[in-house]
């Protein structure tokens, strides 16, 4: 292997030992473990990541990317705005019933009890977050709505709406206080809330 491909190789495996460790045990989480699960020293996390709180930030990033990638590739092109939102809702409830989906509900809470310890990492998380929350931005705006067209600024207004709904959703599924939050219910309530929510008026981005 080149000198890039261990690298690399060294990176996914620190990420792949972090989600199993921080997943478990949050703010306290041990290099040292991470790094034997890894098969590395907690040299090879100081010389790939910095510190384990960059590590953190890292393991989300690389949580949030193949997720927001795959709900881009979900949602059609030409629908208009309830449509593109239809399909995101019953995308996310998808998740619900994946094989690592309770691994992921436990980076979550774990995730919000760091962050509650951390005000430092708070703040890069929640940089990182609103980073990766771009791809959404860019997927509803420009697409038609009852008054006019979506536009970048209105469309994080409803990225951050429909975040906060579905991360609820998802919790609530996953810890058994929803049960009857089936697809049809998530892309009804995600519906309601766009159909209820002012798309027009005042928009930073206006000239």
């Amino acid at each position: 292997m080149t000198r890039a491909e261990t690298k690399e190789r060294n990176r996914r495996a620190l990420l792949d030992a972090a989600f199993q460790v921080v997943s478990r045990d949050g703010y306290r989480a041990r290099l040292d473990e991470i790094a034997e699960r890894a098969g590395l020293t907690t040299g090879a996390v100081y010389s790939l990541f910095g510190s384990k709180n960059d590590l953190v930030v890292a393991l989300v990033a690389d949580h949030l990317r193949p997720h927001y990638e795959e709900i881009e590739q979900a949602v059609p092109a030409e629908l208009d705005l309830l449509g593109a939102v239809d399909v995101f809702a019953r995308y996310y409830r998808r998740t619900c019933d994946a094989p690592d989906a309770r691994s992921v509900l436990s980076l979550q809470i774990t995730l919000l009890d760091m962050a509650v310890h951390d005000q430092g990492l708070a703040d890069r998380l929640a940089t990182s977050i609103r980073a990766q929350e771009q791809q959404l931005t860019a997927l509803f705006a420009g697409r038609s709505h009852p008054g006019g067209v979506v536009t970048a600024q209105q469309a994080r207004r409803l990225v951050t709406a429909l975040r906060a709904l579905f991360v609820g959703l998802t919790q609530g599924v996953g810890l058994g206080l929803a049960p009857g939050a089936d697809e049809q219910y998530f892309a009804d309530t995600a519906r309601a809330l766009v159909s209820g929510m002012s798309l027009v008026g005042p928009d930073a981005d206006a000239p």
